[in-house]
């Protein structure tokens, strides 16, 4: 049994590659575009990754790699809370808790011999997903969502990690016959009639960038109280555009107006992991082409963010967007889920609830108060838009 630093390319591809070995007879995990994969694990393609410092481990055993983990040190985390607390992400093992405790106390360990004092995860700087799946393994991740064996939540929790959030998701089936409330549209029809001011569009593919700056800047403002928030940089947002455009679909990116001013907007895409996993995450030779025939025709999507300048809280413009991407939708008989959810954003999870959404998942969150003897206090946590 050998715990080792990724330092040359054949470890890189090694530890790339090892979840498709470890998933190969789970019928629900979606492997990820592996072009894009073999690039994120450096600097210079990963905006998320420039302001850290990271090492990739391999736990090896007679020679075979049995677990992974990336472990970083955030930089603009740890301005903005004034703390030392370093992160793990892209963890993967088999069901061996020996291999786990090996594993986690060498990431301890490195960020130990960096300043840090606490380390937090799993947060995933490349794949983008949060936390571990604790309930909903009946189906297969959404994508930019995480997916693991259940497996992974005991073995931490025999670390002695323990439980700080939850993250929730919920669904819209149009095909199991979900109609949003008849309140609600009242409300619609009211707001806008009382409140001229006010006025909904689509995301304008043409001014795709202005439209981004849009949703970075609300992002940021909307989300200074959630916990774990971090000012998200502009390259992050550019980056995920980029990633989202080919599937964008101007149907599920609404912005609420005030006086032409977008004050609250939605972001949803159809769930491309459907066709990535149909391609088994391969784009060449056909696999970019099957995503630009097939992605118009997805009834699968994820409601990603929704966010309210807080200068406009309590008006129900939420509602708004809700009811106004329903109308947009529904025509064409989708699914839609909202992923993620923090347990205690009331605000948003009365709003699911009374919308009479179903619950479908729970991502959870752990957090362990070390022994004094430990260079590491460990917590188990998640962030999210």
């Amino acid at each position: 049994m050998k715990i080792t630093r990724v330092s040359s390319r054949r470890e890189l591809k090694e530890f790339i590659f090892f979840p498709a070995s470890l998933y190969q007879d789970d019928p629900f995990w979606v492997p990820p575009l592996w072009w894009e994969e073999r690039k994120s694990y450096n600097k210079k393609n990963n905006p998320i990754l420039k302001n850290t410092d990271f090492i990739l481990l391999l736990a090896k055993e007679n020679g075979r790699v049995v677990a992974r983990n990336l472990v970083y040190i955030d930089y603009a985390f740890n301005k903005y809370y004034r703390s030392r607390v370093g992160f793990f992400g892209a963890f993967e093992s088999i069901n061996d808790s020996e291999i786990v405790r090996l594993l986690m106390k060498e990431s301890e360990k490195w960020l130990a011999s960096q300043g840090m004092e606490s380390i937090r995860g799993p947060i995933h700087p490349v794949a983008e997903n949060w936390g571990f799946l604790y309930e909903g393994f009946e189906s297969s991740p959404v994508y930019l969502s995480p997916y693991n064996f259940r497996y992974y939540n005991d073995l931490f929790d025999g670390l002695g990690y323990r439980k700080a959030k939850d993250l929730l998701a919920y669904e819209a089936s149009g095909p199991d016959g979900y109609i949003v409330p008849e309140r609600f549209f009242n409300f619609y029809n009211m707001f806008l009639k009382r409140r001229p001011n006010f006025s909904l569009r689509k995301l304008r593919i043409k001014d795709l960038e202005e439209d981004a700056k849009h949703i970075w800047h609300l992002a940021n403002e909307s989300l200074k109280n959630n916990w774990g928030y971090v000012p998200v940089d502009y390259n992050v947002v550019k980056d995920m555009i980029k990633r989202l455009r080919l599937i964008v679909d101007v149907d599920a990116v609404w912005f609420v107006e005030d006086r032409g001013e977008p004050v609250a907007f939605c972001l949803g895409y159809p769930d491309l992991n459907i066709i990535i996993k149909e391609i088994r995450g391969c784009l060449f030779p056909a696999g970019f082409i099957k995503i630009l025939l097939k992605n118009k025709r997805l009834k699968d999507y994820r409601l990603f963010a929704l966010a309210v300048h807080p200068g406009y809280h309590s008006l129900g413009l939420d509602v708004l967007l809700y009811v106004h991407l329903y109308n947009s939708l529904s025509p064409k008989k989708i699914r839609l889920e909202v992923n993620y959810i923090l347990e205690d954003n009331y605000r948003i999870k009365n709003a699911v609830e009374k919308l009479k959404l179903r619950y479908i998942k729970k991502y959870l969150s752990l957090i362990h108060i070390s022994e004094p003897t430990r260079p590491l206090y460990i917590s188990y946590a998640v962030f999210c838009l």
